[in-house]
C-alpha cells in the first residue's frame, strides 16, 4: 500500500486523497497507491460514490520529472484510467492547483469535474515533443469539441478554470477546501444535482476537411515539430470506440518517444532547472526590496520595468532630466503594453508606477538593496560610476553592472567592497527576454551570487552562472561564431541565404536580421574596441563596419542588412556593393555555398568556442550553454541547445568539420583540446554535465 494515495470512507462516499508533496507529481507510488485505492473502493459496496482530491498544493500537477526519458513501472495511467471508467460507481474528480498531463486526463477520466479556486488545467505534452498519452487526445474532444481540444493541445497552453468551465472541461467551478467539496459533491451525484456521464461514452463527429486545416497549421506554425501533427492525427480518432481511440493515441505516443525533437525538448526542460544548481546555492541571499538603474534607455527602462512587475520598488537614474523623462515614459508605455498582453492587470500597473521614482542624482541610492548599472558601454564611464556608488550607497548593497563584454573584476576594483560587486547581464527587451547571466567576479561573495539568482527567479527569469571573460558565456561564443557568418559573406555567400538557411535550421531569427535588430552600431563599437588586439594572423571582414560607417544601424536607423521601410524587409540594395569592394580587396572570387554547409559552418564555430568556454571555467556545465543559447539567442528548442546538437553530431565528426575547414583557414578552425579528447575517449558533453 503506498503513502501517496489515501482512501478515507466518509459515510456512502469514498475519498481518494492524493498526497504526495509537492505537487502530486503522478510518479509510480501514486499511480499504485491509486490503483489499489480504486479497486477497494470500488468493492466496497458501503460507497457509492468515489471522490479524487489532492491534498497540499494541487490535483496532481503531472507526471514525475524523474521519470522523464525511462519507461514507467506498471500500473500505466491508461491502464487505471480506463478501469476507473469501468467501475459501476461514479467516480468524481475535485480539481485545485493545477491538473496537467496525467492530472488532466485522471480527471478526464471521471465522470464529473469540479474546479475549485483559481484551478489551471492543460494537456502540455507537446512541449515535451510527445502527446497526450493516457486518453487525453479521446476524452477532451468528447467534452469541448475537436476545435477546442485541437487548439489546447497541439499549443499545450495553461487554461484557466472560467474557460475550461465554459469548454466543457469542468462541470462546476467553486470555492472551499477540496476535501470539503469533494463530500458536498458527492451528496449532488446522490440528489441528482450534478449529472455523472461517461466521457469515453459520449459519441463525437469528425469532420475530416477540420482535421486536414488543423494539419496544415500546426505544419506552417512548427514544421520542424513532429510531435503537434502526431496529436492532430490522435485527436482524428476519437470517433472511434474509446478503447480503438486510446490504441491508437498509444501509437503515436510511442512513435513521439523516439523522436530526436522529442529528446532535445526533454533536454530543454532540463537544461532550465539544472542551471540553478551553482556552487552558491546554500548561501542566504540578501534581501532586495528597493532597486536603483543606472540609465533610462531601451536596456534600463527594460530592467526597471521587470523589477516593477515583480512587484519592487525602483529609483531610475539618468544624467539629465529630459533623459529621464524618456526612461520614465519608456516604462510606462512597457508597463501598458503588459496590460495589453494580459501580463498585467489594470490596477497592478497603476501599483507598479507607484513605486517609481526618477532622479538625475546618484546620492539618492544611499538606501537601495541593489543597484544596476545599465550606462553606456564604456570601462572609463563604469569605473567612475562605481567608484560614486561605493561611497554614496549603503552597507551590504549589491553593486551590479549590466556590461555586456567588460571586465567585472576591473570594475569591482573601483570600489572598496569587490565582495558586493556582480554582473547581471540583462537581454533585450529585458523584460520580456527570459535569460539572465549572473557573472561572478574573482571576489564575489557567494551571498551576492545567491541574491543574483534570487532576483532572477522573483523576475520570473533563468539565471546562468558564468565567469568573468569578454562577452562571459554568450557574447564570448557569440562574437566567434558570428565571425563564421561574415567569412561566408565574404566567401561567397549573401546575407539573406545565411539567415535564411539558419531560420530553416531552427533559429528564431538569422544573424543578420538579429544584428539589424539589436542595431548594428553595437557590434561596431565592440569590434573597433577590440581591434589593438587583433592576431595578425585572423582573417578581417570590414562589411559590417562599411555597413555601419553608412549610417545603416538597422531597425533603429530604417535600413541595415535590410531596407525596415517595408515588410517584409527586402534586403538592402546598397550591401551587395560594399560586400563586392571588399571581396575585390581580399581578392576572393567567390563560390557557391548549399544551405547545409552554411548550417555545418556556423553551428561548428558555435560548439568550438562553447568547448573553450567550458575548458576555461567560464560556465559550469555545458548545459548552462544550452540554457544561454535557449533562453536568450533564440536557438530552437527541439535542438535541445548547442552542445546537445553537439552530442546528436558526435565529438569525431566535429574534429573532422574542424579540420577540413582549417585547411583553408588554420587561425580560426582550430580543434579544441577537450573536443579532440572526446572523440580519442567516445564521450559526450552530456557526460560533463554531471549532477552539479
Amino acid at each position: 500500500m503506498s503513502d501517496a494515495v489515501t482512501l478515507e470512507k466518509v459515510g456512502r462516499t469514498g475519498l481518494i486523497a492524493f498526497d504526495n508533496p509537492p505537487v502530486n507529481a503522478a510518479s509510480h507510488a501514486l499511480r499504485q497507491g491509486f490503483q489499489d485505492c480504486l479497486e477497494r473502493a470500488a468493492a466496497d459496496d458501503g460507497i457509492d460514490v468515489i471522490a479524487l482530491y489532492g491534498k497540499g498544493r494541487s490535483f496532481v500537477a503531472g507526471a514525475d520529472i524523474r521519470e522523464f526519458g525511462k519507461t514507467p513501472e506498471a500500473p500505466i495511467l491508461p491502464t487505471i484510467i480506463n478501469r476507473m471508467e469501468e467501475i459501476a460507481t461514479p467516480v468524481i474528480a475535485v480539481i485545485h492547483g493545477v491538473a496537467l498531463g496525467g492530472g488532466l486526463e485522471i480527471a478526464l477520466g471521471a465522470q464529473a469535474r469540479v474546479g475549485v479556486g483559481r484551478v489551471r488545467v492543460g494537456l502540455p505534452e507537446v512541449t515535451l515533443g510527445i502527446l497526450p498519452g493516457a486518453g487525453g487526445t479521446q476524452r477532451a474532444p468528447r467534452l469541448a469539441g475537436l476545435p477546442a481540444a485541437i487548439e489546447m493541445i497541439t499549443t499545450g497552453r495553461h487554461i484557466q478554470g472560467p474557460e475550461a468551465l465554459e469548454m466543457g472541461l469542468l462541470d462546476r467551478l467553486t470555492e472551499g477546501d477540496p476535501r470539503e467539496v469533494a463530500l458536498a459533491m458527492a451528496e449532488e451525484v446522490r440528489n441528482g444535482t450534478l449529472p455523472v456521464r461517461t466521457v469515453g461514452e459520449i459519441a463525437v463527429t469528425v469532420d475530416p476537411e477540420l482535421i486536414a486545416r488543423a494539419k496544415a497549421e500546426v505544419q506552417a506554425k512548427a514544421p520542424h515539430l513532429y510531435s503537434p501533427l502526431k496529436c492532430v492525427e490522435a485527436i482524428a480518432a476519437c470517433d472511434k470506440p474509446i478503447r480503438e481511440g486510446m490504441d491508437i493515441e498509444r501509437a503515436l505516443f510511442r512513435n513521439c518517444l523516439g523522436s530526436p525533437q522529442r529528446a532535445g525538448l526533454i533536454h530543454a526542460f532540463f537544461a532550465e532547472r539544472a542551471v540553478a544548481k551553482i556552487p552558491e546555492r546554500d548561501a542566504t541571499p540578501r534581501k532586495v526590496e528597493r532597486v536603483g538603474i543606472i540609465g533610462g534607455g531601451t536596456m534600463g527602462s527594460g530592467i526597471a520595468t521587470a523589477c516593477l512587475m515583480a512587484g519592487l520598488s525602483v529609483r531610475l537614474n539618468e544624467r539629465d532630466a529630459a533623459a529621464l523623462e524618456r526612461g520614465r515614459q519608456t516604462i510606462l508605455s512597457n508597463l501598458d503594453g503588459a496590460v495589453k498582453r494580459g501580463k498585467m492587470k489594470p490596477e497592478a500597473r497603476a501599483e507598479a508606477e507607484a513605486r517609481l521614482a526618477a532622479s538625475t542624482v546618484l546620492a539618492d541610492f544611499a538606501d537601495v538593496d541593489l543597484v544596476i548599472e545599465a550606462a553606456f558601454e564604456d570601462m572609463g564611464v563604469k569605473i567612475d560610476l562605481f567608484t560614486q556608488l561605493d561611497a554614496i550607497c549603503k552597507a551590504g548593497a549589491v553593486l551590479a553592472t549590466n556590461t555586456s563584454y567588460l571586465d567585472i573584476d576591473r570594475i569591482a576594483a573601483a570600489t572598496g567592497r569587490p565582495q558586493d560587486v556582480i554582473g547581471l547581464h540583462f537581454f533585450s527587451p529585458a523584460h520580456i527576454m527570459k535569460l539572465l547571466e549572473v557573472v561572478v567576479a574573482d571576489r564575489t561573495a557567494p551571498e551576492v551570487v545567491a541574491t543574483g539568482f534570487a532576483l532572477a527567479a522573483k523576475l520570473k527569469k533563468v539565471a546562468v552562472r558564468a565567469g568573468v571573460c569578454d562577452g562571459f558565456i554568450g557574447n564570448r561564443i557569440l562574437t566567434h561564431y558570428r565571425k563564421a557568418a561574415d567569412y561566408l559573406v565574404l566567401d561567397g555567400a549573401s546575407p539573406e541565404q545565411i539567415d535564411d538557411a539558419l531560420e530553416g535550421f531552427g533559429w528564431a531569427m538569422g544573424p543578420f536580421r538579429a544584428n539589424d535588430l539589436s542595431g548594428l552600431d553595437i557590434g561596431y563599437a565592440t569590434r573597433k574596441r577590440r581591434a589593438p588586439d587583433r592576431p595578425k594572423a585572423e582573417r578581417y571582414s570590414e562589411v559590417p563596419d562599411r555597413i555601419a560607417e553608412a549610417g545603416w544601424l538597422g531597425r533603429k536607423s530604417g535600413m541595415g542588412y535590410y531596407d525596415h521601410g517595408t515588410k517584409p524587409a527586402p534586403a538592402n540594395p546598397g550591401v551587395a556593393g560594399i560586400i563586392d569592394t571588399v571581396r575585390a580587396e581580399h581578392g576572393v572570387t567567390p563560390r557557391t555555398f548549399t544551405d547545409a554547409e552554411i548550417v555545418d559552418r556556423y553551428m561548428t564555430a558555435m560548439i568550438v568556442e562553447a568547448t573553450r568556454v567550458i575548458e576555461d571555467g567560464i560556465a559550469q556545465r555545458p548545459i548552462d550553454i544550452d540554457a544561454t543559447f535557449l533562453f536568450g539567442y533564440g536557438f530552437p528548442r527541439w535542438r535541445g541547445g548547442p552542445m546537445h546538437y553537439a552530442d546528436t553530431l558526435g565529438a569525431r565528426r566535429l574534429v573532422e568539420r574542424i579540420e577540413t575547414y582549417a585547411q583553408d583557414d588554420p587561425h580560426y578552425w582550430q580543434v579544441p583540446p577537450l573536443l579532440r579528447r572526446m572523440a580519442d575517449e567516445g564521450t559526450t558533453f552530456a557526460d560533463l554535465n554531471g549532477e552539479g
